[in-house]
């Protein structure tokens, strides 16, 4: 028998559904999945089974204009994802087709593209009609030479599994990287700090953009079987302080329940939760806060 093992970056503009891909490859939640922009911020690596190979996906932050300290760390994660990968699938958003942004992209590709195996995904195929679906493929196609083309919707799952048997037949012959079981190479700690930040961002929608980050300070195994976790919700100002707990706690208590229920049931057991709340006035600004993230400090210099 024959394995396979290696690495797949997914690059992209932001919200161009790449944690949704990653998500319905890997079949669980390793990755945020908001409607706001920017919210990957690590390069979250799932791990996905297909016949022999096993497939390591690297989910980038999405690749836009920095301008402050965190986007340049981030988009640079997001380059050195797609270095570090045997294939780089390119994704775009069907009914958008190629933005200034992709342009972009494409230019950058063409400058750091070297041997590697680059494909492109249509993704959000549903929101447009087949000529405009060919047009837009062909003229990418003509910007870039593609080894392949696939039409998805990664929210729906059309034409995933597809995308996945190509995929694990490009990956290196060798021994698989992960044990069978295991479907992300994060840290528990950082997942689950990662579904709670999910939540706020998905309850205070436009109020807090960036400014705020979320780590787990604490994470106590009970005999019971259950875990107590503790997290910190670090925010840039004291007025924020104030949006995020709510009225008389209310936002903050909606947000450790909904976060709560998510990671107890990614883990299978009981969790303890607890939430606080602290100013930071210059977190974006402390390495440790970035080495927390997963992102390199360094690479946020102008």
């Amino acid at each position: 028998m024959t394995t396979r093992a290696g690495f797949a970056a997914l690059i992209g503009e932001p919200n161009a559904g790449k944690s949704t891909l990653l998500n319905r490859m890997v079949g669980a939640k390793v990755s945020i999945v908001t409607h706001k922009v920017q919210t990957t911020r690590a390069r979250i690596r799932g791990v996905a089974l297909e016949g022999e190979s096993q497939i390591v996906f690297v989910d980038t932050p999405g690749l836009f204009r920095p301008r402050r300290r965190l986007d340049r760390a981030m988009v640079a994660a997001a380059w050195g994802g797609a270095a570090d990968a045997d294939v780089v699938l390119l994704l775009i958003e069907a009914h958008r087709g190629i933005t200034e942004g992709v342009a972009a992209i494409l230019d950058s590709l063409t400058e750091k593209a070297e041997s590697r195996r680059i494909a492109l995904a249509i993704n959000k195929i549903d929101r447009v009609e087949a000529p405009a679906l060919l047009g837009l493929s062909q003229e990418m196609n003509a910007r870039f030479p593609f080894v392949e083309t696939f039409m998805i919707s990664a929210e729906r799952g059309h034409g995933v599994d597809d995308l996945r048997r190509w995929i694990a037949g490009e990956m290196p012959e060798g021994p698989w990287l992960y044990p069978e079981d295991q479907i992300a190479d994060l840290p528990m700690r950082m997942i689950a700090a990662e579904m709670t930040r999910e939540k706020l961002t998905l309850r205070l929608h436009q109020e807090l953009p960036y400014e705020l980050t979320v780590e787990t300070e604490g994470w106590e195994e009970r005999k019971d079987g259950s875990a107590r976790i503790d997290q910190v919700v670090y925010v840039a100002r004291d007025g924020h302080k104030g949006i995020v707990l709510g009225k008389k706690g209310e936002t903050i208590k909606a947000v450790s329940t909904a976060a709560r229920a998510e990671i107890a049931a990614f883990l299978d057991r009981k969790v303890h939760l607890f939430l606080t709340v602290k100013v930071r006035p210059n977190w974006l600004e402390e390495a440790e806060r970035y080495s927390e993230m997963g992102l390199d400090f360094r690479e946020g210099d102008t």
